[in-house]
């Protein structure tokens, strides 16, 4: 991430001079780390290019509205994880769990997209993400690959740290099983 602070950044968004600066070293900040979040959402890249365009949007119109009540990035990822959860349920794709034919059609698209340049058990373990219940992909999503604080991920989701906790750990107990099962070198 770009070394900018938060608080700079705000700053030049405050001031109507350099709301427009403030606002390009937010995008430049926040782009990547925020794109890869809701690609391990949607899978597939032009629908994250298409869910970050709206997540950018929804942060220009909601920016000056922010209190910083929480942390600036913790209302980013709640904005793109909103974006995504609302993208998928327009495509009718999000479920809290993937039958098998399901998980066979996004180990195809995943195989297909020309982005992803994953290996057997990167697609076992989106695999294993994906037939988990939604809060538990969303905390799992949040720790393991966005490294967040429990303090961080419960603001983003609006959870207690107790009960993300307990997510977390049934999310990972139900993702070591199902690679243990899954993956031949695994075992």
């Amino acid at each position: 991430m770009d070394k900018i602070s938060d608080d700079t950044i705000l700053k030049l968004i405050e001031a109507e001079a350099t709301f427009e600066e403030g606002l390009r070293k937010l995008i430049v900040k926040y782009q990547e780390p925020l794109y890869w979040h809701i690609r391990r959402m949607v899978h597939i890249h032009e629908d994250a290019d298409d869910v970050i365009q709206n997540t950018f949007i929804k942060v220009y119109k909601g920016i000056r509205k922010f209190k910083k009540e929480s942390k600036l990035y913790t209302w980013l990822y709640r904005i793109a994880s909103n974006e995504a959860i609302t993208f998928l349920n327009k495509k009718k794709k999000f479920a809290n769990t993937y039958s098998e034919e399901g998980i066979a059609d996004l180990e195809n698209t995943l195989k297909a997209d020309n982005y992803f340049d994953g290996d057997k058990i990167q697609i076992a373990l989106i695999k294993a993400i994906e037939i988990l219940p939604r809060r538990q992909k969303q905390v799992f999503r949040l720790r393991y690959y966005d490294d967040m604080s429990y303090k961080d991920i419960a603001e983003v989701l609006s959870i207690s740290v107790g009960s993300l906790k307990a997510s977390y750990h049934h999310a990972v107990q139900k993702i070591e099983s199902y690679l243990i099962d899954n993956i031949d070198y695994v075992k």
